[in-house]
């Protein structure tokens, strides 16, 4: 795992730390999807029939933060409308849109703990970490990380 729960004082965050920009997001959104079941085994959603498809939110200027928060709030969507809980994903970035590879079950077949309403702006960090620069961690779980590598944090409207 390389995502953790951040703490803060009425919602819910996640920060996230990868090799690759995509492997941060791809982190950031099993947090999300994680942090919203009941049963927090990522296999307990291994019986159910899976489907495949290609989502993808637009981006402007190279802004992978926004890019971020777009690409997280497409996931609630559809999983919350469109019937599609997304279980497993490989994510592109290009300098005009995220997109994922994903395998999606349905969502009425999810037992769900909490709702997360939004993705907010609130302490959104999306960037890339130098080699021998320290990201200080947050007790009491999440880790120091040294670059290089991309770090993400969010925190959700629950």
């Amino acid at each position: 795992m390389s995502w953790w729960i951040l703490p803060t004082t009425a919602d819910i965050g996640i920060r996230a730390f990868s090799s690759s920009a995509e492997g941060a997001i791809t982190e950031c959104v099993l947090g999300l999807q994680s942090i919203q079941l009941e049963d927090k085994n990522p296999e307990s959603l291994n019986h159910l029939t899976r489907f495949n498809g290609v989502w993808s939110v637009v981006i402007s200027n190279n802004d992978l933060e926004r890019g971020l928060v777009k690409f997280l709030e497409e996931i609630l969507y559809r999983g919350s409308i469109e019937n599609q809980w997304l279980v497993d994903l490989a994510v592109k970035i290009d300098e005009k849109s995220i997109s994922a590879h994903v395998s999606w079950v349905k969502s009425d077949l999810v037992n769900r703990e909490i709702e997360i309403k939004a993705v907010t702006l609130h302490e959104l960090v999306f960037r890339e970490i130098n080699i021998g620069e320290i990201v200080t961690g947050v007790d009491p779980n999440i880790p120091t990380f040294e670059g290089p590598g991309w770090m993400a944090q969010v925190v959700l409207d629950i």
